[in-house]
C-alpha cells in the first residue's frame, strides 16, 4: 500500500524524482469521465406554501483579474449583464427547462493586487520606463513583470483578511436581499459561487473561515450586522465593498464573520488559487492538509494557456499530476455535453496503476491496465476494490473537495498563442462572462442534463432510418448481376485541415473479390454533425461511375469544422451501405501512427483466420489515444480486405483510430504508405509523433523524415537498420512500464484533443455488442 505521506507534492521524494527528471510539464488532455450532479434535494413544502420559482442562485464573486488594479463598478456590471444574457441564451437554447430558475446576482470584491502590481512594477528592469496615468493604478506596458507573483503578495498583506471579510459581508448581503426580494421569496434551492481570477482566491478563504465558524458557533457571539450597514448597494442589486481600509484594530473582529448560508457548488474562472495555496503550505507545515473549503463540489476551470491559472488537483493528490485536467466539451459541437463521467472514483478506476503502489508505476499487468467498460461505470465501487486497496481510496476521498474532479480545461482558439503574454489575463478573464462552454457546463452541473454516452452509440448506429426508400436500379442489369452476392463496400477515413476542399470517396463493390462494381446507380449521402447525439443530415444523392466509385466534395457553404463527423452512404436500390469518418483537425495536430501489420499482428494474414494480436498492443494504442494524440492505422493492403481487417481491430477492442487502405492491389505497397503519410504532413499540417511498425516500416517512416527515436520497431530487424529506429527487443510490456514511467511520454499539444473525441465511435463496421466491450 502507498505511504500516506508521500502522496503529496512537497514530499521530500517526490521534489527529487521532479527535480532529477526535470521533464514535469502540465497534462491538458482529455480523460474520458459522466456528469451527475450532486446537490441535495429541496425540503418539502406545506400544502398550502407557494414554492419559490427561482431552484439556484448563482453569486458571482467579482474581483477582476490579477493585472486589473482597481476595476470600477460600472465595468463589473457590464462583465455581469454580459453574463446574465449568454446565461439565458444558452438556457433557451438548449436547457429550456432552466428558464426562470436560476437567478444571477454578484458581490463587487475589493481590488486587493494594486500594492503588488506598484511593487512589481518598480522592480521591473523597464520600470524607469512606464508613465503611470495615476498613483493608485499603475499601468502594466512590459512582459518582465513576473505574474504569478501577483497573487502571492496580493494575498500576503495585513490587509487581506479584511477583504475577505468584507466579501463575506457582502455576499451576506446579497443572499438576505435575495430572499427579501419578490424573486427570493420562500427561496430553498441551492446556492452557489463563481468566482473570476482574483474572486475566487477571496472566496475560497471565505468558505474556509465559514468552516471554523460553524466549529465555533456556540461561542460565536460577533454580529454581523454593523459590517452589512456598511455595504453600499446599487438598485437593491448589487453590491460593492467599501473601498477605505479597516484599522487593524477590527482585523480579530472582521476575522470571525461567516457566511449565513451555506453554498452547493463554487465555479472558479482562471484562478491563480492553487499558486496562492502552494506558497502557504510550502511556508508552513507541509505534513497538515491544505483547508478544504465548505463546499459539495468545486470546479476549476482554465485555459491551458493561460500564464495565470494552476491546477488544482495536485496539491490535494501528487498522483493528480500524472492525469490530464478533463476537457469541457464544446457547447458548438455538443451543446448537451459529450456524456463523459467526471467522478473521483471513475477517474481512480479508469487509470489503477497511479493509485496501487505510490507514485512510481510498477510494471503491472495488462488486464489491470485495460480501459474500462462504460457499463461497469454503474458499479464503481466494486471496479475500484479489485484493482486499488480501500485505504487508498478512503484517504483521497476523505481530503477530495467534492465527489468530481477539480481540474477542467476549456477550449483556447489557436489565434491568442501569437498575443503577448501579459495581455491574455485580460481576454481571457472577458472571455469567461460571454463562453458558451463555460455556461452550458455549468448547468450540466447543476441540472443533470448530460446524455448518457452508451445510448447515443446505440442511437448511431441502430436507429438510422434512410430518407429515401429503395427504389429500382437505373439499369435494368443490376439486379442480376448482383443476385446471390453480398455488398463488400469500402471508403478511408478523410483526413483534412480546416479551409482545405473537404472530399468524401467510397467505392462501392460486390463480392469479397469485387467481381463486380455499381454502376450508374444513386448513392445517398449522410453525415452526423453533431455526434453523438445528433442527427444524420442528408447532403447529396450521386451517382457512381464506371468503377464503383462516389467522389462527393462538401459544398464551402455547407464545410465541416474542426471535429470528427460519422458519414454514411447509403445504396438507394438495396440500402447497403458504407460507413467511415471525415476528420477536420486544426493545424499542428499531433498524432501516432500504427501498421496493422507490422505493429499489432502475431501471424502472417489477417484476412485468414483470426490471427494473434501482440501482447500489449492495445494498451500501446490506448495509452497514446489517453494523451489526447490522434490515432492513424495505416496498411499498404488492398481496400477490398477492409471489413474484414476493420472487423478484426474492433473484436480485439482495439481503440478508435483513422483507417487508411490501399486502393486496389498496389506494386508499390510501401511507396503507398510514404505517399499518404507526406500527403497528410505536406498539406494538412499533421505532425506524426511516434511510428510503430517492423522492419518493412523503416524506409517508410525515414522517408517522411522521422528520426530514429520517433520510430518503434517490433519483431526481427537486421543490425543495419538498428541505427534507423528504436528496436522494442521486449516487446510491448517493457515498452509501455518505459511510457507511462515520470517523463517517459507527454501529451499531445495544440487544440486537437479538445476537438477530436477520444474512444467516442466504435470503428466503421463495429457493432453495438463489440462496442460494449470496450
Amino acid at each position: 500500500m502507498a505511504n500516506k505521506e508521500d502522496d503529496t507534492i512537497f514530499s521530500s521524494s517526490y521534489l527529487q524524482r521532479m527535480a532529477s527528471e526535470r521533464s514535469s510539464k502540465r497534462l491538458q488532455i482529455s480523460t474520458s469521465a459522466s456528469i451527475d450532479a450532486s446537490y441535495p434535494a429541496s425540503p418539502q413544502h406545506s400544502p398550502t406554501h407557494q414554492p419559490c420559482k427561482t431552484t439556484v442562485l448563482l453569486i458571482v464573486m467579482h474581483a477582476g483579474s490579477v493585472l486589473d488594479a482597481n476595476v470600477d463598478l460600472t465595468a463589473k456590471k457590464s462583465d455581469i449583464t454580459t453574463f446574465k444574457g449568454a446565461f439565458e441564451s444558452v438556457m433557451r437554447q438548449r436547457y429550456s427547462s432552466m428558464v426562470g430558475h436560476v437567478a444571477i446576482k454578484f458581490v463587487s470584491c475589493p481590488s486587493i493586487c494594486t500594492e503588488g502590481l506598484g511593487i512589481l512594477s518598480s522592480l521591473s528592469p523597464y520600470s524607469f520606463d512606464v508613465s503611470p496615468s495615476s498613483m493608485d493604478a499603475p499601468q502594466v506596458t512590459h512582459d518582465t513583470i513576473p505574474i504569478g507573483a501577483i497573487p502571492l503578495l496580493a494575498s500576503s498583506t495585513s490587509e487581506y483578511q479584511d477583504a475577505v471579510s468584507r466579501v463575506i459581508a457582502g455576499a451576506n448581503q446579497v443572499y438576505h436581499d435575495f430572499i427579501k426580494s419578490e424573486e427570493g421569496r420562500g427561496f430553498t434551492g441551492q446556492i452557489c459561487f463563481i468566482g473570476d481570477s482574483v474572486g475566487a482566491i477571496l472566496t475560497y478563504d471565505a468558505l474556509c473561515r465559514s468552516v471554523h465558524s460553524r466549529h465555533n458557533s456556540e461561542n460565536n457571539i460577533l454580529d454581523n450586522q454593523g459590517i452589512e450597514n456598511s455595504m453600499n448597494t446599487e438598485d437593491g442589486k448589487h453590491l460593492t465593498a467599501p473601498s477605505p481600509r479597516r484599522k487593524s484594530s477590527s482585523t480579530c473582529e472582521s476575522s470571525h464573520s461567516k457566511l449565513d448560508f451555506d453554498v452547493g457548488e463554487f465555479f472558479m474562472f482562471g484562478s491563480p488559487l492553487a499558486l496562492v495555496l502552494a506558497y502557504r503550505k510550502i511556508s508552513a507545515d507541509k505534513s497538515t492538509n491544505i483547508k478544504r473549503p465548505l463546499v459539495n463540489q468545486l470546479y476549476n476551470l482554465f485555459h491551458p494557456t493561460d500564464p495565470v491559472a494552476a491546477r488544482l488537483e495536485p496539491l490535494i493528490s501528487a498522483r493528480f499530476s500524472l492525469l490530464p485536467p478533463v476537457n469541457v466539451a464544446q457547447y458548438q459541437k455538443y451543446p448537451l455535453g459529450n456524456g463523459q463521467p467526471y467522478h473521483l472514483l471513475e477517474a481512480i478506476q479508469t487509470n489503477p496503476q497511479l493509485f496501487t503502489d505510490g507514485l512510481n508505476i510498477p510494471n503491472m499487468s495488462m488486464s489491470h491496465l485495460r480501459r474500462l467498460s462504460d457499463i461497469s461505470i454503474h458499479s464503481t465501487m466494486s471496479g475500484v476494490v479489485e484493482n486499488v486497496p480501500l485505504q487508498v481510496i478512503s484517504n483521497l476521498t476523505q481530503k477530495w473537495w467534492g465527489t468530481k474532479r477539480l481540474d477542467y480545461a476549456l477550449y483556447c482558439p489557436e489565434g491568442l498563442a501569437n498575443f503577448p503574454t501579459n495581455a491574455l489575463p485580460h481576454l481571457f478573464h472577458a472571455s469567461y462572462w460571454e463562453s458558451f462552454d463555460v455556461i452550458a457546463f455549468i448547468l450540466r452541473q447543476l441540472g443533470r442534463f448530460d446524455l448518457p454516452l452508451l445510448a447515443n452509440e446505440e442511437k448511431e448506429l441502430t436507429c438510422f432510418r434512410p430518407g429515401q426508400p429503395r427504389e429500382k436500379w437505373n439499369k435494368k442489369r443490376t439486379s442480376v448481376k448482383l443476385k446471390n452476392v453480398a455488398a463488400n463496400h469500402r471508403a478511408n477515413d478523410v483526413i483534412v485541415r480546416e479551409g482545405a476542399p473537404q472530399v468524401l470517396i467510397a467505392r462501392f463493390m460486390y463480392s469479397p473479390i469485387d467481381v463486380i462494381a455499381l454502376t450508374g446507380e444513386k448513392v445517398d449521402i449522410h453525415i452526423m454533425k453533431d455526434a453523438p447525439a445528433g442527427e444524420w443530415t442528408y447532403l447529396s444523392t450521386e451517382i457512381t461511375d464506371k468503377n464503383g466509385r462516389i467522389t462527393y466534395k462538401i459544398p464551402d457553404d455547407k464545410a465541416l469544422g474542426y471535429g470528427l463527423y460519422p458519414v454514411k452512404m447509403i445504396v438507394r436500390g438495396d440500402h447497403t451501405f458504407v460507413d467511415f469518418f471525415l476528420t477536420v483537425i486544426p493545424p499542428k495536430t499531433e498524432c501516432v501512427v500504427f501498421s496493422i501489420d507490422g505493429s499489432f499482428t502475431a501471424s502472417m494474414s489477417v484476412s485468414g483466420k483470426d490471427p494473434k494480436v501482440r501482447a500489449g498492443a492495445v494498451d500501446i494504442v490506448r495509452h497514446w489515444q489517453e494523451l489526447g494524440y490522434l490515432i492513424i492505422y495505416i496498411t499498404a493492403r488492398p481496400d477490398m480486405q477492409q471489413q474484414k481487417v476493420v472487423s478484426w481491430l474492433s473484436q480485439h477492442n482495439f481503440p478508435h483510430g483513422l483507417v487508411s487502405f490501399a486502393d486496389g492491389l498496389s506494386t508499390d505497397p510501401l511507396g503507398h504508405k510514404a505517399a499518404y503519410l507526406n500527403k497528410l504532413v505536406q498539406e494538412h499540417g499533421v505532425i506524426i509523433h511516434h511510428a510503430y511498425g517492423s522492419s518493412k516500416d523503416i524506409s517508410v517512416y525515414t522517408a517522411i523524415n522521422l528520426k530514429p527515436n520517433q520510430i518503434f520497431i517490433i519483431g526481427k530487424v537486421s543490425k543495419k537498420y538498428h541505427a534507423l529506429a528504436t528496436i522494442l527487443h521486449d516487446g510491448y510490456a517493457a515498452h509501455l512500464s518505459m511510457l507511462q514511467a515520470h517523463g517517459g511520454s507527454r501529451p499531445a499539444q495544440g487544440n486537437a484533443r479538445m476537438v477530436i473525441p477520444r474512444g467516442q465511435f466504435g470503428l466503421p463496421g463495429q457493432n453495438a455488442s463489440l462496442r460494449r466491450r470496450r
